[in-house]
């Protein structure tokens, strides 16, 4: 297998020597670059859903036939909740802990605050027409409710359906085998996204205002990745091996961080689950995608921080326990609903959370406002290695790896 780790690796060592010599600070040149991320982006999900569509299907079938969809089933939707409440509680634990300087107030007027429409997301998840749920470009949870009927139905003993198995099942590896060209072309524009990204976080970071909540997240990140997770693959999977898939995870983590798009880091990891760790295709089809629409823990414990500097900037009263536990437990149920928001989803639920929370704190977001981006970075970032080592985990526990001698 190609080193796909390496050429990420030097398209954002290109992609910051680029930021740094290029002129890229002016209105028009951060307009153009903004519009060629954007359209790298748009490249990379260009074939995810007929992806996702026709591996689910096969996923299913496949599972079914193993008689290994109720426990897939039980153990992904476990590991995702599980996960989120841990992240939300460490989230809480640490800003309980670590007093972060308050941010300056400054006066914006309020234009029109985003907000969760949970009757369109519920229209969303069921069109007036299966086919509609084809072309929702971010919302992913549609297709895969589509797909996952189809593959139901797939299940039926009837002979005429073994030729479609046979064309869906080689249409998925088509696909899967777009998807790995357009990973590795996206080798190329992580420069652009690493370009963007560097310019957005230095006018940031300059101003030295966010740079301790910047700091705070990264400590948290290297204990979740590289302390708190392997240590949950040793305790819950037998001869599992945490470290290989840390060593997985570098190509999701650059993509996640510096992108803040979870669907654009879905392909990767499809990619890298079965060539790295084995994990067989109809684990791999089915579960990645779940923990893509669902597991977003990392936007629970990068709203829950937030919202306590806010707090803490606004008023010099400590925040009680239970408003704190609150806190939480509304942070921890607005990430499921996100599935819909693959980029600024964060930030809209800090949002949510100061308008619901009240008090005077209903425009609160908008000291976070200039770090929006940076911040959905990170609860990306968390995202990213949940989603990897999650499935590894499931796939450990339903017997659904195959191990390969080096």
């Amino acid at each position: 297998m190609r080193k796909i780790w390496i050429k990420y690796l030097i398209g954002i060592a290109l992609g910051l020597a680029s930021a740094l010599i290029l002129p890229l600070d002016s209105i028009h040149g951060a307009s153009i670059l903004a519009f060629i991320t954007e359209i790298v982006i748009r490249i990379g999900r260009f074939t995810l859903l007929p992806l996702l569509f026709f591996s689910v299907i096969m996923a299913v079938y496949r599972l079914n036939d193993a008689k290994l969809v109720g426990k897939t089933t039980l153990w992904t939707v476990s590991v995702i909740v599980a996960s989120s409440l841990l992240l939300s509680i460490l989230g809480f634990i640490a800003i309980s802990i670590v007093k972060l300087p308050r941010i300056p107030i400054i006066t914006e007027k309020v234009t029109q605050s985003p907000a969760i429409d949970l009757q369109n997301l519920i229209r969303q998840m069921i069109p007036f027409s299966s086919f509609e749920s084809l072309i929702q470009g971010s919302f992913l949870l549609p297709c895969f409710i589509f797909s996952l009927i189809i593959g139901f139905a797939c299940t039926m003993e009837h002979s005429n359906l073994k030729p479609i198995l046979s064309l869906t099942d080689a249409l998925s590896e088509l696909f899967f085998n777009v998807a790995y060209v357009i990973t590795d072309l996206l080798s190329v524009g992580i420069i652009v996204i690493m370009c963007n990204w560097t310019v957005q976080f230095w006018a940031v970071i300059k101003s030295g205002v966010f740079t301790p909540l910047i700091i705070m997240l990264t400590v948290l990140f290297l204990l979740v990745a590289g302390v708190i997770y392997p240590a949950i693959i040793k305790s819950t999977c037998r001869g599992g091996r945490p470290y290989k898939v840390l060593s997985s995870c570098v190509v999701p983590f650059i993509t996640a961080f510096f992108s803040g798009d979870t669907n654009l880091t879905l392909p990767i990891n499809m990619r890298l689950g079965k060539e790295k760790l084995g994990i067989r295709q109809r684990t791999n089809g089915y579960v990645y995608p779940l923990f893509s629409i669902f597991a977003r823990g990392g936007s629970a414990l990068v709203v829950i921080i937030s919202f306590v500097v806010i707090w803490r900037s606004y008023t010099p009263l400590p925040l009680d326990f239970l408003p704190m536990l609150k806190i939480s437990f509304l942070a921890f149920v607005l990430s499921f609903l996100l599935g819909a928001m693959p980029t600024g989803g964060t930030f809209v639920a800090l949002t949510v959370l100061c308008t619901m929370y009240g008090c005077g704190m209903e425009t609160g977001y908008l000291l976070l406002k200039p770090a929006a981006a940076i911040i959905g970075s990170f609860a990306a970032l968390f995202d990213a290695a949940t989603a990897m080592f999650g499935t590894y985990i499931v796939a450990n526990n339903t017997k659904t790896i195959e191990r390969h001698r080096a």
